[in-house]
Formats: C-alpha cells, structure tokens, sequence
C-alpha cells in the first residue's frame, strides 16, 4: 500500500485546463466531419495556454462555409472539355470597332451619372507586395516610375481628373459636386498600413470623408487534399480571401446600404495592382448604362496559349459566362484556334475590370452562402 502526501491548501488547476486535458469532443466531431481532424494532432505537445488558443482558433472558423469553399475549388480542378465554351462574340465590343458619335454619346453619358453621384469605384487592395519583395500593402509600392508616385496615388489623381471633367460637362445649373466614393477594401494583414498611408498622404487630394476603408476576410490555408495548413501547432495558417471575399465582406461592412443611402447606383470594382487603369472610365460606365446589363468587364485579347491569365467561358450550352484560371484550362483548349477569326478560341482575359449595378451587388451578396458561390 502506498500513500501519496500533498498540500490541502495548494490551488488547484483553474477549471479551463482540467476541461482540456483532451480537445473538446462536440469540435472534434465537427472536424471529424470535414476531414479537418489533424488539427489536433499535437494536442499532447501543446501547454495548456497554447490548447486554449488552439481551440479558440478553430472556434473562429465557421467550418461549414470554409468546407464548401473548399469543396467548391477543389472541384473546379481539371474542367472537362464539354463543360465549357468561348464567349460568344455577340457579347464582346471592342472600342475601336464603334463610330465616333456611340463613344461620345456613352461618355456624355457616364460624365451625366459621375456628376449626378450614381457612381462610386470599389478598390481590391487586401494584398500585400510579397511577389514584388514588400511586406506593404501592394497601393503602397514604388513601381519605379520617374515621379516616385505609388499605385494609391496614380489612381487617386485618375478619379480627382474625372471628377472635374464630370463637373465641368455639367451645363446646367445643377448643385452637383461631381463627388466620387471610393470604397477601398483591405485585409487584417493591410488594414492599418494602408489607413496610415492615405493619412499620410493627405488622401492624394481626395476629401477624407470621400474614402471609406473596409476589411475583406480571411480564409485557411490548404493543402491540396483539402487539410488546413498550420502556422504553428496552435493556429491555423489563414490568408485574405481572395478578391471574391469582397461580396462577404460588403454585405458583413453593411456598405451596400451604404451605397443605396448615397445614391449611388454603379461600382466601378478594379484590382489595386493595375497602373494603367483607367478609375471611373466614362466610356466605359456610359456603354454600361446604355447596354443595361448588370455586369460586364473589360477585357484584353490574351497574347498566346501559355499566358499565365484567367479567361472569360460559357459554363455549358448557353450558360452563364465566368472566368477559368489558366491552371484549371486544358492545355488543348488553350491553344485552340477558332478557324473563323483566326484567334484563340479562348482568347478573352479577366484584368479585373469590372462594372456592377448595385442590385446586383445585392443579389450576389444575399445570395452568396445560399448558392455557394466564391
């Protein structure tokens, strides 16, 4: 027979570490569920601080929406050939193919709806420089120019141009300001470096209460069987979301209320890593406005079958158009010819030129984890 001796009056664990001896059961169930298990699996490893932080993480998740993300993109990989087809050329224009007078009328008309405040642009700049060797938001990057002047700043001068050419079309005695917003999204990794260099910056010119900064979200990172990659045995590694991540982060932001209590009823939506964009295109708002559609995208020929860019198809016989990103093209289909133009068949590239309506910035938002869309 053996006697342990101990102290009566010793404190005794808090209660939160005699609970994680082992990972909580009803969350390793849940992952059980999504194949997510291996989470845990230096839970014997860990301190009791680092177990809580781990649990904590993974209760940040909403696991079910990152499942169908998930699912969704691994899905997307290898799309047969019969699943997809070029965009019809019915529903592509191209500028130079129109007359004089149909580019005028669509400027006039873009500079009417710029001055009368239907027209707010959507910036994505939730990414940081790493590919160019910079930890700083991509906006913030000397791009080598002769003037010094960064990517926020060239495009920040580009809509201050519009708006005096908006004011200055205005020939009636409208109290219009010829104001553009500019919703600027950012991540947890740019947010306040991005927020300090505006301030330092002065805005470029812009009126600060003319630029509302916004947070898009943050997903796990995968392997490619789909298992959540971890930074350290206590936290999943995470990155932005992806420029996808803006319909979420919009709705979450409560901005497209925002938006409708504006006025506005356009979202010129452009990638922050373009320095030949053109902010606020009038052509290209007025053509839109004409057309009346719900979104279109301006798009460049792609150069030759290898190009490393996304692509414009038909999912199927007459379905929806969206874009297949280079890695998940076929390299048959990349390198097709259509006989009658002489071009790819896939020829038309995704920038990240985008005009949206704000309905249907709302109907993809409010629909967004319904349908599954990313």
């Amino acid at each position: 027979m053996a006697v342990i001796g101990f102290d009566a009056n010793a404190p005794l664990p808090p209660p939160q570490q005699l609970l994680l001896q082992q990972p909580p059961q009803a969350l390793l169930e849940r992952l059980k569920d999504y194949g997510q298990e291996d989470v845990f699996a230096l839970w014997d490893e860990l301190s009791h601080e680092e177990r809580d932080l781990l649990v904590k993480d993974i209760e940040s998740l909403d696991l079910s929406r990152v499942d169908r993300i998930i699912r969704c993109s691994l899905r997307s990989q290898g799309l047969p050939a019969a699943a997809i087809e070029p965009v019809p050329e019915s529903c592509v224009s191209t500028l130079e193919e129109r007359t004089l007078d149909e580019r005028e009328r669509w400027w006039k008309t873009g500079l009417k709806a710029i001055s009368d405040g239907k027209l707010a642009v959507l910036l994505l700049s939730g990414g940081q420089g790493t590919r160019l060797g910079s930890s700083d938001p991509k906006g913030c990057f000397n791009i080598g120019l002769p003037s010094g002047k960064s990517l926020f700043q060239l495009q920040a001068e580009r809509m201050l141009h519009v708006q005096r050419l908006a004011a200055q079309a205005t020939t009636d005695n409208s109290t219009s300001s010829a104001s553009i917003h500019w919703y600027v999204m950012t991540s947890p990794f740019t947010d306040e470096a991005t927020r300090n260099f505006f301030e330092s910056q002065k805005y470029f010119g812009l009126e600060a209460n003319q630029v509302t900064f916004f947070q898009q979200g943050t997903i796990p990172c995968i392997f490619k069987d789909g298992r959540f990659v971890m930074e350290t045995p206590y936290r999943v590694s995470k990155a932005p979301d992806g420029n996808g991540g803006v319909y979420a982060a919009l709705r979450s932001s409560h901005l497209l209320e925002d938006m409708s209590a504006r006025g506005i009823k356009y979202i010129d939506c452009y990638g922050v890593d373009n320095a030949l964009v053109r902010v606020a295109d009038p052509t290209f708002l007025g053509y839109f406005i004409d057309r009346g559609v719900s979104a279109a995208a301006k798009v460049v020929r792609k150069a030759y079958p290898q190009e490393k860019v996304g692509v414009f198809v038909r999912r199927g016989k007459g379905g929806p158009l969206t874009v297949v990103e280079y890695s998940e093209l076929d390299p048959s289909l990349a390198s097709a010819i259509n006989q009658v133009t002489g071009r790819l068949r896939f020829c038309w590239s995704n920038v990240c030129l985008h005009m949206f309506t704000l309905d249907f910035l709302n109907q993809v938002a409010n629909g967004l984890e319904k349908d599954s869309m990313l």
